[in-house]
């Protein structure tokens, strides 16, 4: 099998992370999880205490930080400065964090050329919000992963409450739909489906089904 660029984008609680990471393990890939970046400045600004609705303070926040990534046995998981900020990043306030930041034009330049760079090699898996469509238009793969919001919202409350963290169910609704608005209307980078995409509902399949289905996909394309 060629070893393409597999871009899988979708909107927050869809799955693409968890499939992500083991549809590239499935494929003998790397799995770079961009999102992860936009979260990591998110969390820099936070610490910072820099004002998130200031796109100058934001950058400059994050603007000298190393972002790597380093395999370990729980997955390819996102470094700062050498800090390990898997879970770190994983909070319900940077994930609003992130969405916010990440409509700034100063942020996406910031790691634009950093995801280019990760993944040109190809025998990759990247996911976020833009990968298709931004980061490598031309990949040889590209998946729009989706759920309902009703899905998406119980997926995102399991997994918080896999942290040991409380839960309201519909509050996590609200932040989300609230996540797909902003994301999917801002003037930069917007998040949306592909032409070339391939739609891929999530609602009702398993995750097994769905690492089946998109294997045959990243297959049959070769």
């Amino acid at each position: 099998m060629k070893r393409p660029i597999v871009a899988i984008d979708g909107p927050a609680g869809s799955g693409k992370s968890t499939v992500a990471k083991l549809l590239a393990k499935r494929l003998q890939f790397t799995h770079i999880d961009t999102g992860a970046l936009y979260r990591g400045v998110a969390l820099l600004a936070l610490r910072h205490q820099a004002n998130l609705g200031d796109e100058a303070a934001v950058v400059q926040a994050a603007s000298k930080a190393a972002f790597t990534f380093r395999q370990l046995p729980e997955g390819n998981l996102l470094h700062i400065d050498g800090e390990n900020l898997g879970l770190a990043i994983r909070t319900e306030e940077v994930g609003a964090a992130s969405s916010k930041v990440s409509a700034y034009p100063g942020v996406r330049a910031l790691l634009l050329q950093l995801q280019r760079d990760l993944g040109a090699a190809g025998g990759v898996v990247l996911e976020g919000r833009d990968i298709g469509t931004v980061v490598f238009p031309q990949a040889e793969v590209k998946i729009y992963l989706t759920a309902s919001i009703e899905a998406r919202a119980e997926r995102r409350s399991e997994e918080l409450r896999a942290r040991g963290q409380e839960v309201d169910l519909e509050r996590v609704k609200s932040e989300m739909a609230q996540r797909d608005i902003q994301d999917s209307t801002r003037a930069i980078a917007p998040l949306k489906q592909a032409a070339d995409a391939v739609l891929v509902d999530t609602s009702t399949m398993s995750i097994d089904s769905v690492l089946d289905r998109l294997e045959s996909i990243v297959r049959n394309a070769n």
